[in-house]
């Protein structure tokens, strides 16, 4: 079984990184990947870059090149206050579904789905893993805008009201993944709370204080696959 790990951020993969065992790297299509182990699986792990069109074209490269069983994106998200109970800053999420919150295809389509695509990816994973994960699971909404506009924010809640979370790539990686058949999980920790005073510091206070562990959810869903 090989596990496919994908995330956005140079910083999110120096955390990551921590976890990946005997590395080495390769580098196709401009993306640098890092392989090696976790948990005696084996691992490929990469930086696709912000926002949707990096992440897809970062999944597809990782896809075509490493045929993984399983795609997993993890990172940071900001929570949006909606659920119960609502994800707080350093609280894990784990998809259930993801949707677009920036996409509508026109007459015939919902908004949120992208052409011959479902309105909304799931994300599944046996019971058992999802107990085990102590993570707060929902909907995340995904979109090329970094959520800081208490505006923007209630405009995505209108149209998901259980989103529990909001990130910037995710659901192309979950489109590609669907294209591709490849399974995909989406688990990622909350930095921040869109449009709550202060978010913009508490964003940057999030990454000077992450720890390694903030990414152990990762070898733990690894661990239990």
């Amino acid at each position: 079984m090989k596990i496919a790990i994908i995330v956005a951020m140079d910083k999110e993969l120096a955390l990551l990184r921590n976890h990946i065992e005997n590395q080495s790297k390769a580098t196709v299509n401009g993306f640098t990947f890092l392989c090696g182990n976790m948990g005696g699986i084996e691992i490929v792990a990469c930086k696709c870059g912000i926002g949707k069109v990096n992440a897809a074209i970062g999944s597809m490269t990782l896809i075509d090149t490493f045929h993984p069983s399983l795609v997993v994106n993890t990172g940071v998200a900001g929570g949006t206050g909606a659920g119960n109970p609502a994800a707080g800053i350093g609280d894990v999420v784990l998809a259930s579904e993801i949707a677009y919150h920036d996409v509508w295809c026109g007459p015939g389509t919902e908004p949120g789905q992208a052409a011959g695509c479902p309105a909304r990816f799931s994300c599944p994973l046996p019971d058992n893993v999802r107990n085990l994960l102590n993570a707060k699971e929902g909907l995340l909404a995904s979109g090329d805008i970094f959520v800081n506009d208490p505006a923007d924010l209630q405009r995505i809640l209108s149209l998901y009201p259980e989103a529990i979370a909001v990130d910037m790539e995710s659901a192309a990686i979950a489109q590609t993944c669907f294209i591709k058949d490849v399974p995909f999980v989406c688990i990622r920790v909350v930095s921040d709370v869109p449009g709550a005073d202060g978010n913009a510091a508490a964003y940057e206070r999030f990454w000077e204080n992450a720890p390694g562990r903030t990414f152990a959810a990762v070898e733990r869903l690894i661990q239990l696959l």
